[in-house]
């Protein structure tokens, strides 16, 4: 192989590791987070935290396990995949992680407003990355 082949596919590799990492880590996270709210956090939310944060925690553990099935089936060979995996990534980030920030910092009395508007656009990332999915599927075929 070429200096070149060597680059892209040490790149792929990465990219690879990338998304089956943090497929892991972000499963760990939701079971840990989930336990958690289930547990600890049940005292201090009122049933509508408690919901909000239950949401952050399976639309978390829903992209974990899409990671790690895109980590293992997917080349990421093409700007389009790698993009995808951008979205979801990044996505789930500011989606679930702004959610628990919410509903931990209203549990307080001191509601961090600023994270406000990350939900929704961590949201439109996995709206995207979905989108980007299915094109993969159908851009081969037509």
């Amino acid at each position: 192989m070429n200096r070149r082949h060597m680059i892209i596919f040490s790149q792929k590799k990465k990219m690879i590791l990338l998304v089956q990492v943090l497929g892991a880590l972000y499963g760990l996270l939701a079971v840990i987070f989930g336990a958690f709210g289930a547990h600890a956090l049940k005292k201090s939310f009122t049933e509508d935290q408690l919901k909000s944060f239950e949401t952050g925690v399976k639309y978390q553990m829903y992209h974990a396990i899409l990671l790690l099935i895109l980590g293992f089936n997917m080349g990421f060979t093409t700007p389009l995949e790698n993009y995808m995996a951008y979205c979801f990534i990044l996505g789930v980030f500011l989606f679930s992680f702004s959610i628990y920030g919410l509903c931990l910092s209203a549990s307080k009395g001191r509601k961090w407003k600023l994270l406000g508007p990350l939900t929704p656009l961590g949201g439109l990332l996995l709206v995207i990355g979905w989108g980007l999915l299915g094109y993969s599927f159908i851009a081969n075929i037509v």
